[in-house]
């Protein structure tokens, strides 16, 4: 399937359930915490970008786009938040999209976005944009396994959705990767060209006309996501290590580890809203 007619496709990206409910219940409240609510949104991939989605819509004729979750939920009011919430699509079983480990989907998102917002800090990047793009990096790669499922399933016999050759895989067999599925999404939901432009070339920073910087930080903070994952060890790291990324950007692989703002060895469930 073409690239313009897989982002044709009506396709549903699954939320967090656990996000959900505690959603749900923080907007019930009279006066709902707006920092509870930032962190919540910002757990999960597909609530944030419809929360985003909303916030740059046409009903707003704002005069520049939006591209961070704190901004969106200054906008929107608690009804219109409400209503997001409660029609959310949920990921309830491990079959939501079928081929993807849903837990990892969402644990390895949420690492990316917090990895970029701390690497965009070192070298002076929107750290907001950094953590919207590494929040939705990853959102591709569902909507390939739920518009093409039997294309993804022969590509996930060659190599797991979440490692680190993925993209360069998808690249040979589709012609564009997660990455640019990604993008074409953020495009839909009129997302600041900063941020689109960070996840078309997040997997080759250096293809673009001018170099993105963000793309760059996106394709850091996804290494050191994405490395975890398959655990990795300290030459391995040293061996994957993008370097002509990082060297771009003034970072060696120790500026990356040592930056690193996750705790790797607390437990998923309650690490997963340590935003």
């Amino acid at each position: 399937m073409e690239l313009n007619a897989l982002l044709a496709q009506p396709v549903a990206l699954p939320s967090f359930p656990r996000a959900v409910a505690l959603l749900m219940s923080e907007l019930a409240h009279g006066e709902p915490s707006l920092r509870r609510l930032n962190q919540l949104f910002g757990t999960d991939p597909a609530l944030a970008a419809r929360l985003l989605e909303l916030a740059n819509s046409a009903a707003f004729q704002l005069p520049r786009q939006i591209s961070g979750i704190p901004e969106a939920l200054a906008l929107l009011g608690i009804a219109q938040l409400r209503a997001l919430v409660t029609t959310a699509p949920l990921g309830t079983t491990s079959r939501s999209v079928p081929g993807v480990n849903m837990q990892q989907f969402w644990r390895c998102s949420l690492n990316t976005a917090k990895l970029a917002r701390s690497l965009a800090g070192i070298v002076h990047q929107n750290q907001i944009a950094a953590y919207t793009a590494g929040l939705l990096h990853a959102v591709g790669e569902l909507v390939i396994h739920l518009a093409d499922p039997e294309k993804a399933q022969a590509v996930n016999t060659l190599v797991a959705p979440f490692d680190l050759r993925r993209d360069r895989i998808e690249q040979r067999i589709f012609g564009y990767s997660y990455g640019h599925v990604t993008a074409g999404c953020a495009r839909r939901w009129q997302l600041p060209g900063v941020v689109i432009d960070a996840l078309q070339y997040q997997s080759a920073p250096f293809d673009g006309d001018a170099y993105e910087p963000l793309a760059g930080v996106i394709h850091l903070a996804a290494w050191r996501a994405r490395a975890r994952e398959a655990e990795l060890t300290d030459k391995e790291l040293a061996v994957s290590f993008p370097g002509e990324v990082g060297l771009t950007l003034g970072l060696d692989i120790d500026m990356v580890l040592q930056q690193d703002p996750i705790d790797w060895t607390a437990k998923p469930e309650a690490a997963d809203y340590i935003v």
